[in-house]
């Protein structure tokens, strides 16, 4: 899957940058274009392997908008035509999505993203997908409340918001620099396998992903979700299929970015490995776990050949708002914002609550 990358603050620009140097170093040639979007000059000058952009500096002076989303909202609207600008020969017309990368629970990301998704659904026929990575429990209110905001509003500009929990992918015992860091290197390895895997550069598989799928999996809009998982692979296919069950629970089960995510309106599997390492029986197999498993039945599937001698399940989910994790969150978002609770059955009118306002 070609897609061009677009990173919106100082952890959007981050995650870019390790997306785009996975692809570059994996020599999978899926992503198109990145580009880097703050209005902190210091944290753009962080970054060597993508292009930056600094928005804001008549209102900021390149010193970042801190955590105040409501402005971060406002230079990207002021900044957006430069923004756009700096897109040219950066999404290209091989691309066949664009990903705007950011962290909501800060200023410049969780503020900007919103408006450049919207911007770009008016510009270009492509899909405009959000990645958008929550802040963890113990992040703070404030952090809570704009991502609550921040989320909702992307929920309602972007054709489907991939969400990567900061809870999720980290390791326990890590400092907060060193959680980030491992999030980071773990949201690139799995989101740019799953870009890659329409763009296989190992053997041939028996029934190979290709873009379209990934494109129809997120056709669900609302929420998106990602598992993976790995293990040793043998070399007669006929016995790694009790390996391809296993990293398939495992993927959806216990390594999925948004934990307790299991039931999604669509679903791909996708089983990376050595083509003849891949047994066919397995992954029919899985697949209908998994249909099981989602309560969907539009589960795609297939292969992804690499030279490895490991098995790997990618398991992403789309319509995947029903996750309690997203119940949870969005309560916390508006005990930050102060708001009275009500208890709701209706998983979808959570996400468009009027009680955290839309970003603009």
């Amino acid at each position: 899957m070609k897609v061009s990358l677009i990173g919106v603050g100082q952890a959007g620009g981050n995650v870019t940058e390790r997306l785009a140097r996975f692809d570059a170093d994996m020599g999978f040639g899926a992503v198109q274009g990145a580009l880097a979007v703050n209005s902190a000059e210091a944290d753009l000058q962080s970054l060597q392997f993508v292009d930056t952009q600094l928005i804001g500096a008549d209102r900021v002076n390149g010193h970042g908008v801190g955590a105040d989303n409501e402005l971060g909202t406002e230079v990207m609207q002021s900044d957006i035509q430069q923004v756009l600008n700096s897109l040219d020969g950066r999404v290209s017309s091989k691309s066949e999505a664009i990903f705007v990368v950011a962290g909501l629970g800060g200023g410049t990301g969780s503020g900007g993203a919103p408006v450049l998704v919207h911007h770009l659904q008016q510009i270009y026929d492509v899909p405009v997908y959000a990645l958008g990575v929550l802040p963890g429990r113990n992040e703070g209110a404030l952090y809570q409340a704009n991502a609550g905001r921040s989320l909702k509003t992307l929920l309602r500009e972007a054709d489907s918001t991939l969400l990567i929990d900061n809870d999720s992918w980290h390791e326990q015992g890590e400092s907060v620099e060193g959680a980030f860091d491992t999030i980071n290197e773990k949201i690139a390895k799995r989101v740019g396998l799953l870009f890659a895997s329409g763009e296989a550069v190992e053997g041939v598989g028996e029934s190979v992903v290709d873009s379209s799928e990934v494109i129809n999996t997120l056709r669900a809009g609302g929420v998106a979700a990602l598992g993976y998982a790995t293990e040793i692979a043998s070399e007669d296919s006929s016995e790694n299929i009790t390996t391809t069950m296993t990293v398939s629970r495992q993927a959806l089960l216990t390594g999925t970015s948004l934990p307790d995510a299991t039931e999604a309106d669509s679903a791909l599997l996708v089983i990376a490995g050595d083509p003849d390492a891949i047994p066919r029986k397995g992954v029919e197999k899985a697949r209908h776990w998994l249909e099981d498993e989602t309560g969907s039945m539009q589960v795609r599937g297939g292969d992804f050949p690499l030279d490895s001698d490991r098995l790997g399940a990618l398991v992403l989910l789309g319509g995947a708002e029903r996750s309690d994790r997203i119940q949870r969150f969005m309560d916390r978002a508006r005990e930050a914002k102060k708001e009275q609770e009500t208890e709701s059955t209706d998983h979808a009118e959570q996400l468009t609550d009027d009680r955290l306002e839309n970003l603009f």
